[in-house]
């Protein structure tokens, strides 16, 4: 294997590149102090303090180039991305919102059958949004709000130096043929199946086993590893050899590519079996790939061979590091 390429190809895939813009973007906003913001920028959505409980808040737009392609897949993943964004935080989704700007109807139909899809899937409802009819585009946005106890609460800027790294994945699935780097776990997959894997995190939370954890989404395994390394101002190492994979599948696409239902964790050494095997009771495959240190550089290896794929000295993944994330979360 040609970790230096490897390690390129990651660096230089326009799932990690795009995301370089979220820093200027944050940096237009008004930093507003306000006790009930537990967490913000560099989180999979925003902690707010509800009570003795958490409300989660995001939002998801879905890029051009999958509307065009693969419109369907454009209204189902405008749900799932967000659905997994509160799952991965240990919480549980309540509702979603969308926004739909419609410039062909044939196009808008088949968004919209996508939605529905994911909405009977999951079980979440759309309770609201807004509708543009007379747009020059097509564009599906959905925000989603969701709810977790506040000590419960899976941060992405936690990782502790020495904790282990553990990638959990669904085996089980396909890439679409118009969709090469999007791997569909969900899509032929019951209700029920789907529904326990979106809540296997909330337990994980509940039982206080994570100690950081993101989805897996469009930078790729080691492309969403390394934002929450970047966030939490730490470094790591992943043995490639470690991470799970299916039969007959390309490293370098499966790395690169979105989950349908995976996440990067990192947590205590203690505690890694625990999640292997609570992931395990929903199909879901979970193993050790690696360890958090404090050099803030993310590392590949296999064997003796290493190569350094982000150096967050020089490196820009979000630019959310700990010195310009506005508000913390309780570390655990």
């Amino acid at each position: 294997m040609d970790l230096q390429a490897l390690a390129d190809g990651i660096r230089n895939y326009p799932g990690v590149t795009r995301k370089r813009t979220i820093s200027e973007v944050i940096s237009f906003f008004p930093l507003i102090p306000n006790n009930n913001v537990l967490a913000a920028y560099g989180e999979d959505a925003a902690v707010i303090k509800f009570n003795d409980d958490v409300l989660l808040l995001a939002a998801d737009g879905i890029m051009e180039s999958l509307m065009k392609v693969a419109p369907f897949y454009a209204g189902y993943y405008a749900v799932l991305v967000n659905l997994n964004d509160i799952s991965a935080m240990g919480g549980i989704p309540l509702a979603l919102v969308d926004i739909i700007s419609m410039k062909d109807e044939k196009v808008c139909a088949q968004v919209m059958r996508g939605v529905e899809e994911a909405v009977e899937k999951f079980g979440v409802p759309i309770v609201g949004g807004h509708t543009h009819p007379d747009c020059e585009y097509n564009a599906i946005d959905v925000a989603v709000l969701g709810t977790a106890r506040q000590d419960n609460v899976i941060y992405s800027h936690t990782a502790q130096e020495g904790d282990d790294i553990v990638f959990a994945m669904d085996l089980d699935g396909f890439f679409p043929s118009s969709l090469p780097f999007a791997w569909d776990t969900t899509t032929k997959k019951d209700a029920a199946t789907c529904r326990r894997q979106m809540l296997i995190m909330n337990e994980i939370g509940k039982r206080r086993l994570a100690r950081s954890g993101k989805d897996i989404s469009n930078p790729g395994s080691i492309g969403t590893l390394g934002m929450l390394l970047e966030t939490s101002g730490k470094g790591g190492t992943v043995d490639i050899g470690a991470i799970p994979r299916p039969d007959n599948v390309d490293l370098s696409q499966w790395i690169k590519a979105y989950q349908g239902c995976g996440f990067a964790l990192t947590c205590d050494p203690s505690h890694s079996l625990a999640i292997e095997q609570l992931f395990a009771t929903v199909g879901v495959t979970a193993a050790v790939v690696g360890r958090v240190d404090g050099t803030r550089r993310l590392t590949i290896r296999e064997g003796k061979d290493s190569v350094v794929v982000f150096d967050f000295a020089s490196d820009k993944i979000t630019g959310c590091d700990p010195s310009r994330v506005p508000a913390r979360g309780k570390k655990r």
